[in-house]
């Protein structure tokens, strides 16, 4: 059913990643005691920008120091977010959040939302017509 998740996930890479905190989309990922294998990936975003709350002209806006690296990120901060195509037909996305927690200084992979399913119609494409 599709809606928000919000829970911790245990990524399954097919290569380990070079870099600990700019991993890429994982091959699959486990979650509930369930594994679910990653079809394709069909979108990437990424947000580093840490915004002012509050309101005024520069809401919304980082601070001076932090403008430089909005574009490619810094340790510890932000989220890289994956929109996936599941083998079980399935579309989600989930997210890696760069921020360490606590004494892990790692971040964490989080199930961020299910979109729905496709329709198995659109996903065999033009050659199932015929």
């Amino acid at each position: 059913m599709p809606g928000f998740i919000g829970e911790e996930i245990e990524p399954v890479f097919a290569q380990t990643p070079e870099l600990e905190k700019k991993q890429g989309p994982p091959s699959g990922f486990r979650w509930r005691n369930r594994e679910f294998a990653v079809k394709r990936v069909l979108k990437e975003w990424h947000e580093y920008d840490q915004g002012r709350a509050g309101p005024g002209w520069d809401a919304g806006r980082p601070p001076y120091a932090l403008r430089g690296r909005m574009q490619r990120g810094s340790w510890g901060q932000g989220k890289d977010f994956y929109r996936l195509l599941l083998e079980d037909g399935r579309i989600v996305d989930i997210y890696y959040d760069r921020r360490p927690k606590g004494k892990n200084r790692k971040g964490r992979w989080v199930f961020f939302r299910e979109l729905g399913e496709v329709e198995p119609q659109a996903e065999a494409g033009p050659e199932a017509e015929a």
